[in-house]
Formats: C-alpha cells, structure tokens, sequence
C-alpha cells in the first residue's frame, strides 16, 4: 500500500511539472549553474503582467500602486506642522531591475535588491500647524517624485502543499524593505482655496526640505510597502506550485 501511495505521488508531482507553466512564469532548470541569475530574470519577466494586472489569479494591477494613509510631524511644537496623506498612488513601481538576489536556505532569509528608475506619487493631504510663521491648516493635492530609487529586500518564506490538490506552495511569511531614494522633488497643488501667499511658502518649504520630509515618512512608508509587495507576491505564489518555476 505504502508503494502505491508513493507511486501515486511522484505520479502527481511529475504531472504538475509537466502541465504547461502559465504565461507570466518564466521556468528555469534545476541544474541550472546561474539559477539565481535565471530566477532574477523570471522576476523581470513579470513586469508587463503587473503593470496590466493578472485577472486569472485575482492579481491587480500595480499601477497605481495603491496605500492607505501616512502621518508625518514635519516641525515640532504645540503649533508644530502636520501633514496626512490618503488615498496614496505610487506609479512606476512595475519598471523595476533586479540587480542582485540571495536565495532563501537552511532556514536563512532572502535577499533582493531592486531599482526602479522613478517613483512617482499622488496623494490627498490634510495639514495643521504654523509653517514658516504662517498658520497653515488646509487640504489639498499632493505630489511627489522619487528619483534613483533602491529597495533592499529581507524576508522568510515556508513551503505548504496545496488544499485543492498535489503540489507544493510558497508562502512569504515576512517582508521587510529599506528604501533609499537619491532624488526627490514634492510640491501641492489646489490647496488653501488657492490662497497665493499659502501655497507659495508650503511649496518653498518642500523644495528646500523634501528630503526631510522623506525621512519623516520613510519608517512607515518603508513598512507599508513591505506589507503591500508581500500580499502581492502571496497572490502570486498561491496561485502557482513551485513544480511549474522549473521545466525539469
């Protein structure tokens, strides 16, 4: 009995290896010498099925890249300014380059790191506060553009075999990401009922202050978006056993 249980598997595990990968997976072989090399590659490949979304898999697009809110305290004080974004869309996320990547073994995490030419972000914002001695509480739109962007890549995966049949599963367990962006430029727009004097002074002050202001939001920007790519990638992964990443 034991025989044919064993029979049985290897039977379902070489059809599940046979049966055609989907479009958007890039196989590479086991015996491959330069397989991280080929797994980085497999990465790039998915660039175009991102920036269109995956529908067979429940995949959304990434672009926009969607988050929910982020607070900053830019100046401190009991008059200190305070800015809160919603409804934050990151476009450009998808035209990525994988420039390096450590494979997970013997219990130790992976590591990638990616570069994305640029990032650029819309957002609402509120705002409360003095901001160059000019109380400044208001709304508006907010917009920003990271230039030269570096995202370094630290998480644990596990394996688990599928609920709805033979085949082994992926799953990233934790994600986290550290940011360093070379170039940035933020300003507002249609804010303070267009008051002149109000959005001159916000906008001089994110010009000569972006990269402070970046530091303000980087922890849980850098948190979010870890959040966000790792339940991107668990889409992905669930959807697809290990068996189909290689063609032997």
């Amino acid at each position: 009995m034991f025989k044919v249980f064993c029979f049985v598997a290897l039977m379902q595990t070489a059809l599940i290896a046979q049966a055609a990968a989907p479009e958007y997976i890039r196989q590479c072989r086991r015996d491959d010498p330069k397989l991280v090399e080929c797994f980085m590659k497999s990465l790039e490949h998915l660039k175009p099925y991102l920036a269109k979304g995956i529908p067979e898999i429940q995949l959304n697009s990434v672009e926009p890249f969607k988050m929910d809110s982020l607070a900053l305290q830019l100046t401190d004080g009991p008059q200190g300014y305070k800015i809160t974004l919603k409804n934050i869309e990151a476009f450009g996320a998808s035209n990525f380059q994988v420039k390096s990547m450590t494979l997970s073994e013997n219990g130790e995490p992976f590591k990638a790191r990616i570069i994305m030419p640029k990032l650029k972000i819309e957002a609402k914002y509120t705002s409360s506060g003095v901001l160059l001695i000019i109380p400044a509480s208001g709304g508006g739109d907010f917009h920003a553009m990271f230039e030269e962007v570096t995202a370094d890549l630290t998480g644990k995966v596990s394996t688990h075999p599928g609920k709805n049949g033979p085949g082994t599963y992926l799953h990233i367990d934790s994600l986290s990401l550290v940011l360093d962006v070379k170039k940035v430029e933020m300003s507002i727009s249609r804010a303070f009922n267009n008051n002149r004097v109000l959005l001159e002074a916000t906008n001089l002050f994110l010009r000569e202050n972006s990269m402070v202001v970046l530091e303000a939001m980087q922890a849980q920007l850098q948190k979010k978006l870890a959040s966000e790519f790792g339940k991107l990638a668990n889409q992905l992964l669930k959807n697809v056993p290990t068996e189909q990443f290689y063609e032997n």
